[in-house]
């Protein structure tokens, strides 16, 4: 199992830096940066790029409604080319509130554009000369809908790899079927490995049956807040303004792809009451709605011998690259946590 670092898009960025740069050293395997109406992961990433030598970098992840499929590819190339070879790109849909309420631009065929996006990156890596002719994406651009003056390109640079490694941020069971079928990663939220068969088990069996082989095992990349020891038990609370933003605020009534994740795990009248807190503007009785048990099982907080058998658990469940955001006072002690992590692996 690989362990990784997830960062915040909710600010400290620079100091996040440092920590990279210690948790680099101590032989940690991936920095993620996230992105939603945030500053931009990519400039984010070109500078952890100057800054670090051996870890491996992605976007964890980037909508793929605001950007065309080719300037995706351009900037993945552009990230692998300052990094060494090093980056990998994790893209997702978001959803309709933030895509339409602060992009501006439509939340339509989530499934279909995300095939197209990646179909059309691979060719741009491949340096061909790009035509595609989808449902959602035509390339180049036909004469009726412009001047008529498109021509097929390709990419003018030589990328450093010609296949880019793709992670899908997917929870519903088409996108997870989806992501076993084509990609190289999968990137999962608020992952509760003894509920994962029964959630997402037939999506991937379903994908993995169409995967090309080429493609290699499937990178399940489960992200999960982090403390350890014998005193931590009090940092599950520090855990719960996450998930009651994503259970009850991060989406609309109805829309919420978390709410209804948690309620595909058993939790729905509790999600329901999440829910109708956090959309009555009462945030923090949301946040003390969250059951300590949903945080314990989706989390890595407690004893070492606790956190030993959880990471045991998603190992089971097919869990192979564990993205921590440790739960610290400071980044002496986020890097203590990973490093005591690193020695309970499986």
């Amino acid at each position: 199992m690989r362990t990784g670092i997830f960062l915040s898009y909710a600010g400290g960025f620079l100091d996040a830096v440092e920590e990279v740069v210690e948790l680099e050293k101590v032989g940690v395997d991936i920095a993620l940066v996230a992105e939603a109406y945030s500053f931009d992961a990519i400039s984010q990433l070109g500078f952890l790029a100057a800054r670090t030598s051996r870890i491996e970098l992605g976007t964890g992840v980037v909508p793929i409604y605001i950007r065309t499929p080719t300037l995706l590819a351009m900037t993945a190339a552009g990230l692998d080319y300052v990094s060494g070879g090093r980056f990998r790109l994790g893209i997702g849909t978001s959803g309709p509130q933030v895509m339409e309420g602060f992009h501006g631009v439509p939340f339509d065929a989530p499934l279909g554009r995300t095939r197209e996006v990646v179909e059309i990156c691979r060719q741009v890596w491949r340096r061909e000369n790009v035509q595609y002719d989808g449902k959602h994406y035509q390339i180049p651009l036909p004469a009726d809908r412009g001047t008529g003056l498109g021509k097929p390109l390709h990419l003018i640079n030589h990328p450093v790899r010609d296949r880019i490694p793709v992670t899908i941020a997917a929870l519903g069971p088409k996108n997870v079927e989806l992501t076993a079928e084509i990609a190289e990663g999968w990137q999962p939220v608020f992952f509760y490995p003894e509920k994962a068969d029964e959630v997402w088990g037939s999506s991937l069996r379903a994908g993995f049956a169409k995967r090309d082989i080429s493609l290699g095992p499937l990178d399940v990349m489960v992200s999960a807040t982090l403390a350890i020891g014998d005193d931590v038990e009090d940092r599950l609370s520090w855990a719960k303004p996450q998930l009651a933003l994503y259970i009850g605020g991060m989406g609309a009534r109805g829309r919420n792809f978390y709410h209804n994740l948690a309620t595909r795990y058993g939790y729905g009248a509790v999600a329901d009451h999440i829910q109708d807190l956090y959309l009555a503007g009462k945030k923090v009785e949301a946040i003390n709605a969250v059951p300590d048990e949903l945080v314990r099982q989706v989390s890595l907080v407690g004893p070492r011998g606790f956190v030993k058998e959880r990471l045991a658990a998603f190992a089971e469940a097919g869990v192979t690259t564990m993205l921590v955001h440790p739960l610290a006072g400071d980044r002496r002690e986020s890097v203590r946590f990973v490093e005591e992590l690193q020695s309970l692996l499986p």
